[in-house]
């Protein structure tokens, strides 16, 4: 059975956990068999009080009784089997053409691994490199202002997760429990099995390059393939059926079942599709900044007394402030003990990012602090549904040439952006941003209600976390890929609205955010793929 919210102070034994257990339910003696963690989260709304909270399954001697007896406790019940369960198996022989997946994010690799566990053979298509090489030409910007197109943060086995903080928790409805199945494949890939029970798990750039390589010899293993710097140029669509694909070298390969799992900045195929006709639409999004403090500022105001406390680790936030303009600001993509990382794909282009490692020791916090935009902000969206790509663009080219037009950043104290002032100098906060800062105005890089917003919020989530305004604390321009600006629409059946063959996948096609929920979503539509494949309809 199970039983949630059982609340403990930071420092408890397993002994304590035990007697709470026996105590919370009113067990006799020897009742009690065995107990295991599903979920350990903390509650910090008292700093002075800190305590964990915990769901367990427990095996009691008579479960059957203790679920009588406490009938109406909301807090206790059956355990619920979060056992995966494919939807469908290939056939003898596997059937042909066979399903073909572009992109290797967290949405494309798990769409391309569940199809190769269910036996269709799947062939992997990545227009970047293989994770260890993209991970040399990334650091080759970060370290050298050397920019690789085709293999950088946005693109490259992995996807953008890969250098990122690896925070594996979403909001998202999974009550099939999809999301259980990728956490078990990654602690299958070489996660630490903790990212199975803490309610905020995640993992760190280190960690996740051997984890995507492990994931890809599996694949290869149950006969998938992935072919790397095979960048799709082109589709063929015939009477609304998808036909195939071009790769930019001139190989056609036949294809009917094609996953489209690009992420957010393949902008070039964003607009090869929409000359082709396929149906896209433009979505909302926010842009702003990276904004970063001292950690141990961060870990005051969050534990208290507790900071440092080796189960709570390096605090984190999550803010919002609805402004006087209408606008939302609000804190995105927080990295705890992490650094400002480069993420343009473009040459002559600034965009900003966060990153951690497992450990988050890094000297630093930083968050995106950004400001929700909408379609009716984009000049030309009237024509052009992809107007959204244009107006990130110039933002980012504005930022490439405040930075010095060599790919450093543009950066500014967050007292000297409240006083509208730009900044000659730096303080107390030093930017972790390679390769390198420039002191700035960064108004020069942001639209004008995004400026007034972020001055309107900043002095707000002073209040709520002490300190967050300080003179000292550095924003970094621009972020501006915090979403998809385009929603490649998709029905029922996960397919295009008018593209047959073609299935819609991940933050690209506007429907994940982040690690999980991508890879959630991948695997949604290896389902609706597979049973496509084997002639059953899509649920």
């Amino acid at each position: 059975m199970r039983l949630t919210e059982l609340r403990l102070p930071l420092d408890h034994s397993d002994a304590d956990l035990r007697a709470a257990i026996v105590k919370r339910l009113g067990l006799a003696p020897g009742e009690l068999l065995d107990y295991t963690v599903f979920r350990r989260g903390h509650d910090a709304r008292k700093r002075s009080a800190i305590v964990l909270t915990y769901t367990l399954d427990l095996t009691l001697r008579d479960e059957a009784a203790v679920l009588v007896r406490l009938r109406g406790d909301s807090h206790v019940g059956p355990t619920p089997d979060t056992t995966y369960r494919f939807v469908a198996h290939a056939p003898e022989p596997a059937p042909t053409p066979r399903p073909v997946v572009i992109g290797s994010g967290p949405c494309g690799l798990f769409a391309t691994l569940l199809l190769a566990q269910m036996g269709f053979r799947p062939l992997l298509l990545e227009r970047g490199k293989a994770v260890r090489e993209r991970t040399q030409d990334t650091w080759g910007l970060w370290r050298k202002n050397q920019l690789n197109p085709e293999s950088n943060v946005q693109f490259g086995e992995g996807g953008a997760g890969t250098f990122s903080d690896g925070k594996l928790y979403s909001q998202i409805k999974d009550p099939a429990w999809r999301g259980r199945k990728v956490l078990s494949e990654f602690v299958k890939a070489g996660a630490p099995a903790e990212i199975l029970y803490l309610s905020k798990p995640h993992i760190g750039t280190f960690k996740l390059v051997a984890m995507v390589e492990n994931m890809r010899a599996e694949i290869e293993a149950l006969g998938g393939e992935i072919r790397f710097n095979a960048r799709v140029e082109d589709i063929a669509i015939d009477a609304g059926q998808l036909r195939g694909l071009r790769l930019a070298e001139g190989e056609f390969i036949a294809a009917d079942h094609v996953v489209l799992a690009i992420g957010h900045s393949a902008r070039d195929s964003f607009r090869m599709l929409h000359s082709r006709g396929v149906h896209i639409e433009p979505k909302p999004f926010s842009i702003g900044v990276r904004i970063e403090h001292p950690q141990s500022l961060i870990d005051r105001a969050r534990f208290g007394k507790f900071a440092g406390h080796r189960l709570l680790g390096a605090a984190d936030y999550k803010l919002v402030h609805h402004c006087g303009n209408g606008r939302s600001a609000y804190s995105f993509c927080m990295c705890p003990g992490g650094t400002v990382v480069a993420a343009t794909s473009e040459p002559g282009r600034v965009v900003t990012n966060g990153m951690s490692q497992y450990s988050r020791n890094e000297r630093n916090a930083n968050a995106a602090l950004v400001v929700d935009v909408a379609p009716s902000d984009f000049p030309g969206i009237e024509s052009d549904p992809l107007a959204g790509i244009e107006f990130q663009r110039h933002w980012e080219s504005l930022a490439f040439d405040a930075g010095g037009g060599d790919y450093r950043a543009p950066a500014q104290r967050v007292g000297d952006f409240l006083a509208g002032r730009p900044s000659t100098t730096l303080g107390k906060v030093l930017p972790s941003y390679t390769p390198g800062v420039r002191p700035a105005d960064l108004t020069r890089c942001l639209p004008d209600y995004v400026v007034a917003a972020l001055r309107e919020a900043l002095p707000a989530f002073g209040r709520q976390i002490r300190g967050f305004d300080m003179d000292d604390a550095l924003l970094t321009g621009v972020e501006t890929r915090t979403s998809s600006p385009i929603r490649i629409t998709r029905g029922n059946d996960f397919q295009s609205l008018n593209t047959r063959g073609l299935y819609p996948a991940g933050e690209g096609a506007g429907y994940a955010g982040g690690i999980l929920s991508a890879a959630v979503d991948g695997i949604r539509v290896a389902e609706a793929v597979a049973l496509s494949l084997i002639g059953a309809p899509a649920t």
